[in-house]
């Protein structure tokens, strides 16, 4: 197992503040990681997250977010919003939906959401690429970090920032957090099979 933490950390000694492509899956998940990184980087959000059912929750989730950057009030934070189309995404996930939470559904959707980052990093020319999903408890954050890796290689030169953003007591900083933003809390991970379940 790769201490991601350690790799992490390698941030202090970078010089002047890179541009970083985040991909954020919802507001909750954004907290500790945006207040962590936002020293080191010039950040440009992606909320790219078409596997979010149904489009109200989406909407919910982004706002959280749009609350917590209003609340941070950094000018050097940009939002870009993806277009929202949950039934193409859904097309070759639906092979997987008996899946339990964990599998290969959720290793396909970690992957689809981190290529459609890595790829708009590479159009618009980021130096740095990396994502906020590895916060929560209920993702494998060696499954994602290892996604990373493998787009790393094929959309050069953005480089991928591995992160285990639970560790280091990231986890318990982004639940206190949370808690006194008073954020909305989803109780489900994304899809409408994670909803069902």
């Amino acid at each position: 197992m790769n201490n991601y933490q350690k790799h992490l950390k390698q941030i202090t000694s970078l010089k002047g503040k890179p541009q970083l492509l985040i991909h954020i899956c919802c507001g909750v998940c954004s907290v500790y990681p945006l207040k962590y990184l936002k020293d080191y980087f010039k950040i440009t959000i992606f909320f790219s997250n078409s596997n979010i059912y149904p489009y109200e929750e989406f909407e919910r989730r982004l706002n959280a977010l749009k609350t917590y950057l209003d609340y941070l009030n950094d000018p050097e934070i940009r939002l870009i919003v993806d277009g929202y189309d949950n039934e193409s995404y859904m097309k070759d996930l639906v092979r997987f939906k008996d899946e339990p939470e964990g599998g290969k559904r959720c290793y396909l959707c970690y992957t689809k959401r981190m290529e459609e980052t890595f790829r708009y990093a590479c159009d618009h020319h980021y130096e740095y690429c990396t994502t906020v999903m590895s916060i929560s408890n209920r993702k494998n954050a060696d499954w994602i970090n290892k996604i990373g890796e493998q787009l790393e290689k094929k959309y050069s030169p953005v480089k991928y920032l591995y992160a285990d953003f639970k560790k280091g007591n990231g986890i318990n900083m982004n639940e206190t957090m949370n808690k006194q933003l008073g954020l909305y809390h989803q109780n489900y991970c994304g899809c409408i099979y994670s909803l069902r379940k």
